[in-house]
């Protein structure tokens, strides 16, 4: 019997699912700022004149902050800590929200679609890092997915609150007033979020690596119990001694599995095309012939199946394993995109099974990709070096959403609906083949534990059976 599960009586989950809740806002303003262009590009596509390129390039301009963001995240949460990042992203956030509502011009939307995109970059790495650090093994699964859940929760307002604004005048209204209501919104989340943070612990794991031990003791003992603290305290301690702290350490033998686990997955997740159905679901269903009301509750209805599944996730996470999860998963997301290239292939647009296998594959993707990504990229890197890995990890997720997104009008109108489907379906095969044999199970293992099966072990897989 592990550690975790030997002491799980003295366990504050009250407590630390508390805190989890309160990082994975963070996520809330993750989902509510990548989706909010959904509702709004087309309403900004007849104000600012936009062709295909510029319009992918207005969807598209927040990811490239958010490369900046998580390129910058490890590094600076390494040296200033997980909690002061994450606020500084929540106020970055809402300079975004606000300065997308006032934007007079197509460049200035982009740019300061760039800085809310910095603050998102931060938060998409930091809060599932967060709450890895501060969750006992046993939990870690569920309470990750946490992240996942606030930003399927923010992508399914956002729809909701798109339909409710874009209801609320005539499509002169819409066109220059309505989309920036949209953005501007986004302004509640940021301040809700920041006020929250306040009142979080910082790290355990970053504050034993700044020599703030007994700080770290206090908050493992409000987790753990007193025992159990001591316990971990050492664990961590052990781990950081015997641990360098050169990024060259994650290309020695062993621990470059897990940077090609995290990279890799990382830009998996987004090639499958989750994030081009999010952002242009209103364009997808306009390809099927829906009108613009049809369009908009198509879209809350993907938002709706997502935010279901994503919560099925939580349940299965720490049940099932990572490992099985993206497996099947994957196989699922396969054969959906593959259907429902083919029913644009055979000329089907009015078909029924295009928006049912939409609504598969986002299902499929709430409960595999979509969590066990996040999770995972936060579980597998050695402490001192978790941040700035993390963030590796999180670049490549996020420049491939830029390539998605901006690609993706052009796409549909180049090689049409059918091959770009079919083109999403061929790396969800490569995503499964990916997850059965290199995805190592870190189901049940603490963040030490699984560091330490990287090392030393021809192939790196951490106690995989």
């Amino acid at each position: 019997m592990n550690a975790a599960k030997a002491h799980a009586d003295k366990t504050n989950l009250g407590f630390v699912t508390l805190v989890s809740i309160v990082a994975a806002v963070g996520g809330l303003l993750f989902g509510y700022d990548t989706s909010v262009i959904s509702g709004a590009i087309g309403f900004m596509q007849n104000l600012f004149h936009l062709d295909n390129f510029m319009k992918g390039w207005a969807v598209s301009c927040l990811t490239v902050g958010a490369v900046i963001g998580a390129a910058f995240a490890g590094t600076l949460s390494d040296r200033y800590g997980r909690k002061k990042m994450l606020i500084s992203a929540g106020v970055l956030f809402s300079i975004g929200s606000v300065g997308s509502a006032l934007s007079g011009t197509i460049s200035t939307f982009v740019w300061v679609r760039i800085v809310g995109g910095i603050g998102i970059g931060i938060s998409s790495t930091l809060v599932p890092l967060y709450i890895a650090e501060i969750a006992p093994a046993a939990h870690r699964g569920r309470l990750v997915s946490l992240n996942q859940l606030a930003v399927v929760i923010g992508i399914s307002a956002i729809y909701f609150v798109n339909r409710a604004v874009a209801g609320a005048g005539g499509q002169t209204w819409d066109i220059n007033t309505g989309w920036r209501w949209m953005f501007g919104l986004g302004i509640v989340p940021g301040v809700i979020f920041i006020l929250l943070l306040l009142n979080v612990p910082e790290s355990p794991r970053w504050l034993v690596k700044q020599g703030k031990n007994e700080r770290a003791l206090n908050v493992l003992e409000r987790i753990n119990g007193s025992t159990q603290a001591k316990a971990e305290l050492k664990e961590i301690h052990e781990s950081i001694e015997n641990e360098s702290v050169s990024i060259a350490t994650l290309f020695r033998q062993g621990l470059r599995i897990a940077l090609i686990v995290g990279v890799v997955l990382g830009i998996l997740q987004q090639v499958t095309g989750i994030n081009a159905i999010m952002y242009y679901a209103p364009s997808i269903f306009q390809q099927t012939g829906a009108g613009t009301d049809a369009q908009l509750t198509e879209t809350i209805i993907v938002g709706v199946v997502n935010l279901v599944f994503t919560i099925i996730s939580l349940w299965l996470i720490d049940r099932l394993g990572r490992k099985l999860i993206l497996l099947i998963g994957t196989a699922v997301m396969t054969v959906s995109l593959l259907i429902v290239g083919y029913e644009f292939y055979s000329g089907h647009t009015s078909s029924s099974l295009i928006l049912v296998f939409i609504l598969v594959f986002v299902a499929a993707f709430a409960i595999s990709m979509g969590p066990v990504v996040w999770l995972i990229m936060s579980e597998i890197f050695p402490t001192r070096i978790r941040g700035r890995a993390t963030a590796i990890a999180s670049v490549a997720l996020w420049a491939a959403d830029y390539l998605v997104s901006q690609l993706f009008p052009m796409l549909l109108a180049g090689i049409g609906p059918a091959h770009t489907f079919w083109a999403f379906g061929a790396m969800s095969i490569i995503a499964f083949v990916f997850s059965l044999f290199v995805v190592p199970e870190t189901k049940g293992r603490s963040l030490e534990e699984i560091e330490r099966g990287w090392g030393g072990k021809p192939g790196g897989k951490p106690g995989l059976k």
